[in-house]
């Protein structure tokens, strides 16, 4: 297996800015979400392995956390239903922290953050002698990453969810790179395809029938390799606990459920697949950074804020560098290909 740590934070906090103006309405929306999630039955059963799951490891922002005893996975308590996934991904515009609302404003998007991820990919199918790369995109959103595994000369198209966000990611494309599909539409979909790559970038973590969509993915043989990006049971699940008046991006909202190396390991050994390539680098530093600044101006110490950011920025790199390299940290992009 191949690993790489480690990514710049740049200026990907340009995106977030939300996340610190607007901690308060940021977080009536997971607060939301959380009270639909715990409307849902209880979760029983470990959502990877099937391992019936004991007592709660932890509880953050009213909602408990049980890790699998037997693939270590991390399962909100509560079951994520169909009728969970409609009322957030459908009904609700899930998708307004994530599109932007100009072509300039998607291509800058695209190419700060989602260039770095299909480069990868291309760079780690290259190295597997892959020369014609035919990706299908599950839950592309509005088309960030089609779009970018495009400009980078590699054929690709998405699926999803979203009419909303279909027609929006086409027209900031310019063409039809996404096709609108109901919400058990993807598993024949999958079936079906014939791209030899499939790519979830933070879509695995709010798959209802995350099972049956990878049932199909080892089913189809012209499936050689699956690259994702999932959230981690990670740093920021403590920080998070630990300041339950701030925004819960990570451990909370529609992440119902966290990977961890062993469950990942696990999912890929039941499709019969291997971790082929790894790259980790994790937000944990970013939400310490976050909670910090958002309590301190609750407290009315703007100034010490201004200072402390002064004096922490700098340090974000190399801090969140060593979180990565512990294997703990809250975000793991990785490349399955077929045993």
């Amino acid at each position: 297996m191949e690993k790489k740590y480690g990514k710049s934070f740049g200026k990907l906090n340009s995106f977030k800015t939300n996340f610190f103006e607007d901690n308060d309405g940021m977080l009536k929306m997971a607060d939301e979400m959380a009270d639909i999630f715990a409307s849902q039955p209880k979760r029983k059963v470990c959502k990877i392995c099937g391992t019936p799951l004991l007592r709660p490891l932890f509880v953050s922002h009213r909602l408990g956390y049980i890790q699998c005893p037997e693939c270590g996975h991390l399962n909100g308590e509560y079951e994520d239903t169909d009728e969970f996934a409609s009322k957030v991904y459908v009904e609700d515009d899930y998708s307004r922290n994530y599109s932007e609302d100009t072509r300039e404003k998607y291509q800058n998007r695209m190419n700060l953050i989602y260039i770095p991820k299909a480069e990868y990919l291309k760079t780690c199918l290259e190295k597997e002698g892959v020369k014609d790369i035919n990706i299908l995109d599950i839950g592309a959103g509005c088309g960030y990453f089609v779009t970018a595994a495009r400009t980078l000369g590699m054929k690709a198209h998405g699926i999803e969810v979203s009419k909303n966000e279909v027609d929006h990611g086409n027209r900031m494309a310019g063409e039809e790179i996404l096709v609108h599909v109901g919400l058990k539409d993807s598993i024949e979909y999958i079936k079906n395809t014939d791209a030899n790559t499939i790519s979830a970038i933070g879509v695995l973590e709010h798959l209802i029938h995350l099972k049956e969509n990878l049932e199909a993915v080892r089913e189809n043989d012209n499936i050689r390799y699956l690259y994702a990006s999932v959230p981690m049971f990670s740093f920021s699940c403590a920080f998070e606990a630990s300041h339950q008046d701030c925004y819960n991006r990570h451990c909370g909202g529609t992440h119902t459920h966290l990977f961890t190396n062993s469950s990942i390991e696990r999912m890929a050994s039941d499709m019969g697949f291997e971790v082929a390539y790894e790259w980790r680098f994790g937000s944990d530093i970013n939400d310490l950074y976050r909670f910090i600044m958002v309590s301190l101006a609750k407290n009315k110490n703007e100034d010490f804020a201004a200072y402390f950011s002064q004096k922490f920025t700098p340090l974000m790199d190399d801090l969140q560098l060593i979180l990565d390299k512990s294997e703990f940290s809250s975000e793991l992009h990785f490349i399955l290909k077929r045993r």
